[in-house]
């Protein structure tokens, strides 16, 4: 682990390589698994404030659950909020593309200029997941096998996993933090 402000940061951020493909996976990320992607708490609240704008693009049994329960879910064990899920599996956020990859309704709204905010950070932070300490975040690689390719085309191209996630890195802590994170990867990586 590396000490970078008020981070500890798992060395395989800089060790291991990952660049999505969603052309192999479809997106699946928003799909497998047996919880909804975390949410902070302000993020339900962002959630709610722009479902006119973004819930076209939802199934309507998607709309339906949120319209009924709620933006977020408390998943077992941790009680730690999530997207809800439809069918315990498709994030109710999901939309599918017409070249049939699944994309984040959301992300969609913020990339046709609708709304300001992108869509929850675990997502954008993806591979990466962020676990809060009063005094630190912990933040490590998520090594799922349904990223397989996304391994392997990052280490086909080279791309470390932090510098895949340059952007949302430093929309989290900011430009300084990921100056630090390059100089930790050349410096004690030996990266380039």
């Amino acid at each position: 682990m590396i000490a970078i402000d008020n981070t500890l940061v798992s060395d395989d951020l800089f060790t291991e390589c990952f660049c999505c493909n969603l052309k192999k996976c479809k997106g699946c990320c928003c799909i497998e698994g047996d919880a909804g992607a975390p949410l902070e708490k302000e993020e339900v609240t962002l959630l709610e404030k722009y479902y006119p704008f973004y819930k076209d693009y939802m199934t309507q049994e998607a709309r339906n659950i949120v319209e009924t329960k709620g933006f977020s879910d408390v998943f077992p064990p941790d009680g730690n909020l999530g997207t809800p899920l439809v069918n315990g599996r498709d994030c109710v956020y999901l939309t599918q593309g017409g070249d049939g990859i699944s994309y984040c309704a959301v992300e969609r709204a913020f990339r046709e200029g609708k709304i300001p905010f992108r869509k929850p950070v675990s997502c954008y932070l993806f591979p990466v997941r962020i676990e809060s300490f009063s005094e630190y975040d912990a933040v490590n690689f998520f090594d799922w096998d349904i990223c397989r390719d996304a391994k392997v085309h990052g280490r086909r191209e080279g791309i470390p996993v932090f510098r895949f996630l340059k952007e949302p890195l430093i929309e989290k802590y900011g430009e300084g933090w990921y100056e630090q994170a390059e100089a930790v990867y050349k410096g004690v990586f030996g990266g380039k």
